[in-house]
């Protein structure tokens, strides 16, 4: 009999590729096999080579490329020495996802998985006797709880977290950071919220260059938090251990044994996350009042996904919300389903602003509060954003879990080379830790477009850049685009100033580099690159656009926008 094992491997950035990972773990132990569902970086590449049948899940993030739990093995996988027969014997499928931006992905994952499991079946059938689990049946959770007597309560709540090895700062182990000053940089009168953010790092063994990311923890507030507790009548002070239900199942790595409920809500639940669908098909099934299962049901099936997008996706309605919308079930909710029910709280990435150079272990971030409407009364705001951003370091020592990783944007070794740096609102952020380090570093040939709504309220670090002019370490072009009758934004200051670009690229092989938000900046930016290129360098426009590609293939033009 062929041993009916299935391993399935992820990877994800913002979740939509883990979620899709573990639906198909949950039909497969439906199917009677016996099924791990693992992120590719945590799942030791050696072993492939005895594995029968893996599904791979992966998608993708920014330009197209891997996500970061699964760098390492992408990598492995382009090894030259790796010998070419080494995974005949594996059987496996690959399913692709785009990003979270690409709505709905079920239009495709549905039939993909049905045809998946035909096949599957074919190859590996169902033992005798058995039948496939049916879809009415309630699986085990992933793990159990077992809470504690209430006489070793901990009336003062949160658990201490074991002390992490003086390793360097991780997402497993990240470094409690003392936040130094939150100050904001836009006007009172300004519509948005724009912070500059420092953090005291000394001790933690962080070092980073221009152009790296500093990753944040966040956590939900005390209000969701207390709101969350009384909806499934949890009392946040019980100390529990959780307890794999299958043998060869870890633990949650971020969760201390034993925790309180109060932590694990506060520092790993995401109750403010859009739930998925996912989320409703699981809750269907602790329902115990017929209307609420009802429409539970409804949000789960292929035919109801229209009608999630609506009521869930496009008012960004969160889990917290939904359990209000559904409070007989709610309250009828195991704890131990809730790390089924409910994804883990994602770390948040901000380009580092600031230079180890200028600033000896300290890390600054510029970052914009999140705060939008909907249909939906309340204003949605960001998890991670509102929580800084509520910070205050002048009422005490306030600490925020955080570790550094490589970013994208890599800036010259060569000291003669010149930059030129296009970055839009808080898209200055890692020109402002490049500036910094050049300049320490007596390099000059620095180049910035920056662009913003009004001189007067929000143009960030105005005083830093005027004093660098001033000094001649740096040339500075400006787009208030409010400020007048026409809107005028980065893409136009690049036109006028063509000549000038044009000499830095085709003189002085300077590297060009673009950050901010997505939407269509990025496009026009690029048409008035390649628009310049044309006119100065008196190409034709297939010309000018094969010029372009060469410099993003030469990594001379490098971008990092997010939406």
């Amino acid at each position: 009999m062929v041993e009916r094992k299935l391993l399935v491997l992820f990877g994800s950035q913002t979740g939509t590729a883990e979620d899709t990972a573990e639906r198909i773990g949950r039909e497969a132990k439906q199917r009677h096999f016996q099924c791990r569902v693992e992120a590719l970086d945590s799942y030791d590449v050696a072993n492939l080579i005895n594995e029968v049948l893996v599904v791979f899940v992966c998608a993708t993030t920014g330009q197209g490329d891997p996500p970061d739990n699964m760098k390492m093995f992408w990598r492995f996988l382009f090894r030259k020495n790796l010998p070419p027969g080494s995974l005949c014997q594996l059987d496996y499928a690959v399913l692709g996802l785009g990003d979270s931006s690409y709505p709905k992905p079920y239009a495709v994952v549905d039939p993909w998985l049905l045809a998946l499991w035909d096949k599957i079946l074919a190859l590996y059938p169902l033992p005798p006797g058995l039948e496939i689990i049916s879809a009415d049946v309630r699986l085990p959770p992933k793990y159990t709880l077992h809470y504690l007597a209430e006489d070793s309560l901990h009336p003062d709540g949160d658990v201490l977290q074991p002390s992490a090895p003086r390793a360097v700062p991780s997402e497993l182990h990240p470094f409690a950071a003392r936040m130094v000053s939150n100050q904001r940089v836009t006007a009172e009168s300004h519509f948005q919220d724009v912070r500059l953010i420092e953090f005291d790092v000394t001790g933690s063994g962080i070092t980073f260059s221009a152009g790296d990311v500093v990753m944040i923890q966040p956590q939900n507030c005390p209000e969701d938090v207390q709101q969350f507790c009384q909806l499934l009548c949890l009392d946040p002070d019980r100390r529990f251990v959780l307890k794999p239900t299958e043998p060869g199942t870890s633990l949650p790595a971020l969760l201390p044994q034993p925790c309180t409920i109060r932590h694990l809500v506060t520092h790993y639940l995401d109750i403010s996350c859009v739930p998925r669908r996912s989320f409703f098909e699981l809750l269907s099934y602790f329902s115990t009042n017929e209307l609420e299962r009802e429409k539970l049901q409804e949000f789960s099936s292929a035919q109801g996904q229209e009608e999630l997008y609506s009521y869930c996706n496009r008012p960004r309605r969160s889990t917290l919300e939904v359990m209000w919308d559904f409070p007989h079930t709610t309250c009828a909710i195991p704890p131990e389903y809730l790390l089924d029910l409910i994804p883990r709280i994602r770390p948040r990435a901000f380009s580092i602003a600031s230079s180890m150079l200028a600033h000896p272990d300290r890390i600054q971030i510029l970052m914009a509060v999140v705060q939008y409407k909907t249909r939906l009364s309340k204003p949605r705001r960001g998890l991670c954003s509102t929580w800084l951003a509520s910070l205050n370091p002048e009422q005490g020592d306030v600490r925020v879990p955080l570790w550094v990783k490589k970013g994208g944007m890599k800036f010259p070794a060569d000291p003669e080379t010149p930059v030129i740096m296009i970055g839009p609102g808080t898209g200055v952020a890692p020109f402002r830790a490049a500036i910094q380090e050049r300049v320490a570093q007596g390099r000059r040939g620095n180049c910035l477009f920056f662009g913003c709504r009004q001189k007067s309220k929000d143009f960030y670090c105005q005083a830093e850049w005027e004093e660098l002019v001033t000094r001649g370490l740096l040339t500075l072009f400006t787009a208030f685009s409010r400020d007048q009758e026409e809107k005028v934004y980065v893409q136009h200051r690049i036109q006028e100033n063509g000549r000038l670009v044009w000499e830095l690229l085709s003189s002085r092989s300077a590297h060009v580099y673009l950050a901010g938000n997505a939407k269509q900046m990025p496009a026009a930016v690029a048409e008035a690159l390649q628009s310049v290129i044309q006119l100065e360098g008196g190409l034709s426009p297939s010309e000018a656009e094969e010029y372009l590609t060469a410099l993003e293939r030469s990594q001379r033009f490098q971008s990092e926008t997010w939406s």
